[in-house]
C-alpha cells in the first residue's frame, strides 16, 4: 500500500506538472492581463511600470517558476471579475458542481446496474430489447438537447404544443399531453442547509432536492446509457465463464450466482470506466449547468472566458485536472479492495 502510494503521487506530480505547464502556457493565448486590471484609461508609462512590478516582463521560464510556486502555496491569482482569490472563488462554487455529480452519479449506480442485469440475462425479454433502444437513442442525444427537453416537459409554467392550436382538436390535444410537472429548472432553489465552510447543500430540503431532480437527470443521461452497455456486456461475458457453469452445476440459486459471484467480477472494469466518467462528468456540468443556469464551476467557467478573466481560467484548468488525478488514484483504491487478487502495483498476488 504504501509503494503504491509513494508511487502514485509521484505520477500525480507529473500529471499536475504537465496540466500547470499547460495552464500556464494559454495565458499568452488569452489577451493582455493587464488590459483586463487597469482599462483603457491609463497612460502607457504607467502600464509599462505595473508590467515591471507584476514581472511580466521576465522570461517565461521566470514567469512559470514564479507561478508554479506560488500554486505550491495555494496561490493561483486573483479573479479579475471578483476581485477576490481565484481558489477562494472556486471553492465557493465547487459544492454546487459536486452536489450534482453526486446526484447524477447516484441515478446512474441506482439504474445501470439492475438495468444491466436483467438484460444479461434476460436478453431476449421484450423488457432487455426496450431498455437496450432507449440507451441507443441515449448515447446519440447530447447533453444540452436532453436538458432543454427536460425543461420544455417538466419545468413550471412551460408547455408545449404538439398540435395545431388553432383548432378545437388541436388544443384539447395539447391540453391532454400537457406534461407541466411543477419541476423548478433555474438555480438551486432558497432553502439549502448550510454543512460548513461555503457549502450548503440541496439534499436536506425539499425544494433544494426539487431544483436538483432536472439538472441531475440531464447530467446523467450522459453515462448511463454507457453503464447500462458496460453493465450488460461485462454480465454476460461472465455467466459464460466455467466457474459460474460450475455453480449452477452444483444447484445454486440463480439469484446467488448472479448477484454474489457474477456481479461482483462484472463491476471490476466498471468500477474502473466509472472513476473516470465522474471526472468527465464534472467537465461536463459546464453544459448542464448553462442551461440551468446552475451556480457551479461550470457556468463560473464560461463566466470567466466571457470577461476574460485569465487567473480563474488558468486556476479552473489547475483544480478540474488535480479532481481527475484524485479521482483515479481512489479508483485504483477500490480496485484493489474488490479483487484482493490484484495487487495495486498492478501485479497479481
Amino acid at each position: 500500500m504504501l509503494a503504491f502510494l509513494v508511487q502514485r503521487i509521484g505520477q500525480a506530480a507529473l500529471v499536475m506538472f504537465v496540466i500547470s505547464v499547460i495552464s500556464f502556457s494559454i495565458q499568452e493565448g488569452l489577451g493582455d492581463p493587464l488590459q483586463q486590471m487597469v482599462g483603457q484609461s491609463v497612460s502607457e508609462a504607467e502600464r509599462e511600470k505595473l508590467r515591471e512590478e507584476l514581472g511580466l516582463d521576465d522570461p517565461l521560464p521566470i514567469q512559470y517558476l514564479r507561478f508554479a510556486g506560488n500554486a505550491l502555496q495555494g496561490d493561483l491569482g486573483t479573479s479579475y471579475s471578483f476581485g477576490k482569490p481565484t481558489l477562494e472563488v472556486i471553492l465557493d462554487h465547487l459544492p454546487a458542481t459536486l452536489e450534482l455529480v453526486i446526484a447524477a452519479s447516484l441515478i446512474i449506480g441506482l439504474l445501470s446496474v439492475p438495468i444491466g442485469v436483467y438484460a444479461a440475462i434476460r436478453p431476449r425479454a421484450w423488457l432487455s430489447r426496450f431498455f437496450m433502444g432507449i440507451s441507443t437513442v441515449g448515447i446519440s442525444i447530447p447533453v444540452f438537447l436532453t436538458a432543454i427537453m427536460l425543461i420544455q416537459l417538466f419545468s413550471i409554467g412551460v408547455t408545449v404544443s404538439w398540435f395545431p392550436s388553432g383548432t378545437d382538436w388541436g388544443r384539447w390535444l395539447n391540453d391532454f399531453f400537457s406534461t407541466d410537472g411543477g419541476m423548478p429548472s433555474y438555480g438551486r432553489g432558497d432553502e439549502l442547509v448550510h454543512l460548513f465552510g461555503s457549502w450548503r447543500s440541496g439534499f436536506f430540503s425539499q425544494d433544494g432536492l426539487m431544483h436538483l431532480v432536472l439538472p441531475a437527470v440531464s447530467l446523467a443521461s450522459i453515462m448511463l446509457p454507457l453503464f447500462i452497455r458496460l453493465i450488460r456486456a461485462e454480465m454476460m461475458e461472465v455467466l459464460q465463464s466455467d466457474y459460474v457453469r460450475y455453480a449452477h452445476a452444483k444447484g445454486l440459486a440463480p439469484r446467488r450466482i448472479h448477484f454474489l459471484h457474477a456481479l461482483k467480477n462484472t463491476m471490476l472494469p466498471v468500477i474502473t470506466v466509472g472513476g473516470v466518467q465522474i471526472g468527465v462528468m464534472v467537465a461536463y456540468t459546464i453544459l448542464t449547468e448553462t442551461v440551468f443556469q446552475w451556480p457551479g464551476v461550470g457556468l463560473m467557467f464560461l463566466e470567466a472566458i466571457t470577461r476574460s478573466d485569465i487567473p480563474l481560467i488558468v486556476s479552473y484548468l489547475m483544480v478540474v485536472g488535480l479532481i481527475f488525478v484524485i479521482t483515479n488514484t481512489l479508483v485504483d483504491l477500490i480496485y484493489g479492495l474488490v479483487n484482493p487478487t490484484v495487487k495495486l502495483t498492478g501485479k497479481k498476488a
